[in-house]
């Protein structure tokens, strides 16, 4: 940091004074943040180890020497940017950049152990200061990392240091770091079974992201392709070019039960055919697309000089973050509740004018009464096929859908320098969106929960995990790359034997060959959770995955206990 302010110095000297406020700004911030290093070591000094003190009497003024030193500077300045309010930060690529430190470390032959037991206390230190954290549950904090991946010249940059990470949160199983793990059609099968063994643990972890997918999406985008080559997430799932993106990952969303809805009372009644109803919800999607980019168009979040002077572009343009200094602003948007949607136009396509079962009128009238003395024809709507099971004609739905959306909002101007992006995910919109969107035609009553990201509805019930992943590997993800995952609980008794975990890792490779783009999977058994909602008491480190984040189940609020335990649970 030392060598930041030295920077930042010589570019404040010889700038115009067009960009005065900013370098001063910055200066401030580091040396406000050099200073606290000092107050710590001094305190150290005294009241520490010796190896942390001396660490200290190093970083973060100078590069770290060691793997122990690049830990407390990581901590370091993941706590400074907390303290700073910068939240949800991604840890980034963990095993290529602190992998020379471990790999100098041995060739001075400290002990593999050493290493793999500073390893594991960093990670310890991260499940502490919970209190300055800002996410919508503890555990949603933006502490993830990545591990692998391959380079542009299809090299694999998974590692011995990867290796270590995945066995040290398999030893640890604590909430923090989550992991992310880079896949793609050429991953060894060891590796995948190995990452089911964490999966067994019940971490709600790895998420898996799928290099076919991803580095093409985002070359797609516009990115470069050596930076599409180095990508990691933001935070739960979106993707991000770690050091050189300041990007709004999640600025809006895109409800597709609302705009189907919507439709439905505005259209229905007139339309002779199914088509013509389709055409309608595709102009309501593109609608809502251009909604939102007209009114996020533009945007600025806060300045922060501080986190500026870790983003690239900003210290050498001498503008903040929230000046659109770095070489990446764009935005993302959420599509939240697809399954949902296609499910109800399937729905209407059977029963109202395949079958004409029910009159349009009748169907209106029921959502409108939220289906109050319409139980009978709630219950053939969701009998009605669903996406989950592999029908073809419901994920047709969801692909003209998913192409609407794509193409209503991907290479869009944000008034920021940068594109809008699509994605599939919903964080914790699949509560706080369907709150306020009445009955739908996949029998969801007014205010019950979507499904979460891109993956099944709470009333659709998926034939299995393979036809599961099969209706959600239909699609072009490609022009999806703002994320999103397919989430799948599985019964924990899958995981009995070393046949089981052969199998679920057979499972996921599936997915990935099939040109899914993300997948996250639980292991969890409804038993369990249900008397862990009774009895919290004794189940307090019972692990579960949420959105793009795990979190221990007790402490999560009533509505996500609720979500995670009405979901799919598979046998394999």
């Amino acid at each position: 940091m030392d060598g930041l302010r030295a920077e930042l110095l010589s570019k404040s000297e010889t700038d115009d004074g067009s960009h005065a406020d900013f370098y001063a700004a910055a200066l401030q911030t580091v040396d406000a943040a050099l200073d606290y290093a000092d107050r710590y070591c001094e305190f150290a000094k005294t009241n520490a180890p010796k190896t942390l003190y001396r660490a200290l009497c190093r970083v973060p003024h100078e590069p770290p020497e060691s793997f122990y030193e690049a830990c407390v500077f990581l901590q370091f300045i993941i706590f400074t940017l907390r303290c700073n309010r910068n939240t949800h930060l991604g840890l980034g690529r963990f095993d290529q950049y602190m992998l020379p430190f471990w790999r100098s470390d041995l060739k001075k032959g400290l002990p593999e152990e050493t290493l793999f037991e500073t390893l594991e206390e960093f990670f310890i230190s991260l499940n502490f200061d919970t209190d300055i954290y800002q996410g919508m549950q503890l555990g949603d904090n933006g502490q993830s990392l990545m591990l692998g991946g391959y380079d542009l010249d299809g090299q694999d940059r998974y590692n011995e240091l990867s290796e270590a990470v995945m066995n040290a949160s398999l030893e640890l199983r604590l909430i923090d770091p989550k992991i992310n793990l880079r896949v793609c059609s050429k991953t060894p099968a060891e590796r995948f079974i190995l990452a089911t063994r964490m999966t067994k643990q019940g971490l709600g972890f790895p998420q898996y992201s799928n290099d076919d997918v991803v580095i093409p999406g985002l070359i797609r985008l516009g990115y470069a392709p050596e930076d599409a080559a180095d990508y990691t997430v933001a935070a739960c799932w979106e993707f991000s070019i770690p050091g050189k993106g300041a990007e709004i990952v999640n600025i809006d969303q895109m409800v597709f039960p609302k705009v189907v809805r919507r439709e439905l009372f505005d259209h229905l009644e007139a339309c002779d055919s199914f088509d013509e109803l389709l055409e309608y919800v595709k102009l309501g999607v593109a609608f809502d697309a251009g909604e939102i980019v007209g009114k996020r168009s533009g945007h600025h979040y806060p300045a922060s000089p501080y986190l500026s002077v870790f983003i690239e572009g900003c210290v050498q343009s001498g503008k903040d973050v929230s000046e659109y200094g770095a070489k990446y602003n764009n935005f993302g948007a959420h599509g939240v509740g697809i399954a949902n949607a296609a499910d109800s136009l399937a729905a209407v396509r059977e029963v109202i004018y395949e079958r004409r079962e029910y009159p349009k009128k009748t169907l209106l009238q029921a959502l409108a009464a939220n289906f109050e003395g319409y139980g009978e024809l709630r219950n053939r709507l969701l009998s009605c096929p669903k996406m989950g099971s592999d029908d073809d004609r419901t994920d047709g739905i969801a692909r003209i859908l998913l192409e609407t959306w794509a193409n209503a909002l991907n290479g869009k101007p944000n008034g920021a320098g940068g594109i809008f992006r699509a994605g599939t995910g919903s964080a914790h919109e699949y509560y706080y969106s369907a709150r306020n969107v009445g009955a739908t035609p996949d029998g969801r009553k007014s205010g019950e929960m979507y499904g979460s990201g891109f993956s099944p509805s709470l009333t659709g019930k998926p034939t299995g995990p393979l036809s599961c992943i099969r209706s959600f590997t239909k699609y072009d993800m490609t022009r999806l790359v703002n994320g999103g995952p397919l989430s799948m609980e599985l019964h924990d008794s899958v995981f009995r034997d070393e046949e089981g975990i052969e199998k679920v890792a057979q499972l996921v490779m599936a997915f990935i060959r099939l040109g899914g783009h993300q997948l996250q999977l639980n292991s969890v058994n409804r038993d369990v959770l249900l008397d862990a909602r009774e009895h919290p008491e004794a189940h307090r480190d019972l692990i579960v995955r949420v959105w793009g984040w795990s979190g221990y189940f007790v402490e999560l609020d009533k509505q996500y206990q609720e979500h995670i335990i009405r979901r799919t649970e598979f046998q394999v």
